[in-house]
């Protein structure tokens, strides 16, 4: 009977030690992605009340410290350095034409194919670069966080 409490007691520690590490790291992008989503909405919006998409880029990246960016996204296209496509890494910012004029919506790069954005449609969402809609109106992206914000977001 004691090996067995004491097996109990050993597991319980042992849980309950890994636990608090795990949530120290989870002060990650997709972390911080994941508490809004499904936010509505909002032309203009920059809060959890509603978010348009540039609004939404600089709610979530002033979480990484990075508050120095345009308000609007063919404003926030033109800051930081140009990334090809297949050398995007979470973070990013992608840029898509969905008007027909130019800049018109934005999301952040998650990694894997996925970015996060807040669409007029759906709200804050996920959704794949490769989608239909997407890929035919992908523009650009850019690298618009500097090397310790990029840790931060992924340690």
């Amino acid at each position: 009977m004691k090996k067995v409490i004491l097996s109990l007691l050993g597991a319980a520690v042992i849980f309950t030690t890994a636990v608090p590490s795990t949530f120290a790291s989870e002060v990650k992008l997709e972390s911080e992605v994941n508490q809004v989503l499904g936010t509505p909405y909002l032309w203009g919006g920059t809060t959890k009340a509603g978010f348009d998409c540039s609004g939404f880029i600089l709610y979530v990246l002033k979480k990484f410290n990075v508050d120095d960016l345009p308000r609007t996204s063919q404003s926030q296209a033109k800051v930081g350095t140009p990334v090809a496509k297949e050398n995007l890494r979470s973070g990013d910012l992608v840029f898509f034409n969905t008007f027909g004029k130019g800049i018109s919506h934005a999301g952040i790069y998650l990694g894997d194919d996925q970015f996060a954005h807040s669409s007029s449609s759906k709200g804050v969402s996920i959704s794949k670069l490769s989608e239909g809609y997407y890929k035919d109106r992908y523009v650009t992206a850019r690298r618009v966080v500097d090397k310790e914000s990029y840790l931060s977001m992924v340690n």
